[in-house]
């Protein structure tokens, strides 16, 4: 049911946004920006500057577009899966090779539907006025306008390097940490795909941090951002600047965010495929 598993991956990747939303602006500020002390500096000197409103800057346009991303995510994980276990014996589950071939396909093909979407979200989280962009189809227009349609998909050679590998290892713990909380014959509870859905969060983004620096920051450049010329030198001025551990700025966070946000992005698409199974 292609349709029913695209729809139910749009509900739940909207619910993960939601979810996630306050605690990715603060990391997307400690990753772009050299003003703030820590986690806890960031969050007081937010919210004594712009209010509890600050941690949702932007939003509606993740909230709009990210259940469509997250319904390409889960729809072309399926395909991918499918396509691979054809003649497969149906009574062994995938192999974890097919898994993670599956995983990285599945990050692919949101890459190219996400990135300009994510380009607007980090600007929006960026700033701390609305001088430069009134909202994010303001945001649009003024990157349409300065750099051209190439201007939306800024930062795409590290996203593609944190995605397509990250996702490969984002179902696969999911899969493993699943079935080890499952009794043979039955189907996984709420418990194990809470639990298993937060594993595979927290694992995929330990993995994916340095490159999410260096996206975020090519992203902001020219836009309140240091200026660079490309993702080498990203990385290159970043290390120079403020030495290797600049790559792993925002881990804690990631990690702390991952766990609810992929706990209830999973619980909720495999509650609603499951309500689909019995009731359609």
């Amino acid at each position: 049911m292609p349709f029913l598993e695209f729809f139910a991956g749009t509900i739940s990747g909207a619910l993960g946004v939601a979810v996630g939303y306050p605690l990715d602006t603060v990391k997307v500020r400690l990753q772009t920006q050299s003003v703030y002390k820590g986690i806890f500096h960031c969050v007081a000197k937010t919210y004594r500057h712009e209010g509890f409103h600050g941690f949702f800057k932007g939003m509606a346009f993740p909230v709009m577009t990210t259940g469509v991303i997250n319904s390409i995510l889960f729809g072309s994980y399926s395909y991918a899966l499918h396509y691979l276990t054809q003649g497969w014996d149906k009574s062994k589950k995938a192999s974890n090779a097919q898994v993670l071939a599956a995983g990285c396909f599945s990050g692919l093909m949101q890459v190219f539907a996400s990135l300009p979407t994510d380009l607007v979200k980090v600007r929006l989280q960026g700033q701390t006025s609305s001088e430069r962009y009134r909202g994010p189809v303001h945001c649009v227009a003024v990157i349409l306008k300065g750099e051209g349609v190439r201007g939306l998909y800024r930062g795409g050679v590290p996203y593609i390097l944190r995605d397509v590998p990250c996702f490969g290892l984002y179902f696969l713990p999911y899969e493993f940490t699943r079935k080890a909380l499952t009794a043979t014959g039955k189907d996984s509870d709420t418990f194990a795909v809470l639990v298993a859905g937060g594993v595979a969060g927290v694992t995929s983004w330990c993995l994916a941090t340095p490159m999410d620096v260096i996206k975020s920051r090519l992203q902001m450049s020219g836009a309140g951002g240091p200026e660079y010329r490309g993702f080498l030198h990203c990385i290159r001025v970043s290390v120079r600047e403020e030495g290797v551990r600049v790559l792993f700025k925002g881990l804690l966070l990631n990690s702390l965010r991952a766990f609810p946000v992929n706990a209830v992005t999973f619980l909720s698409y495999e509650s609603l495929m499951k309500f689909f199974s019995v009731h359609l």
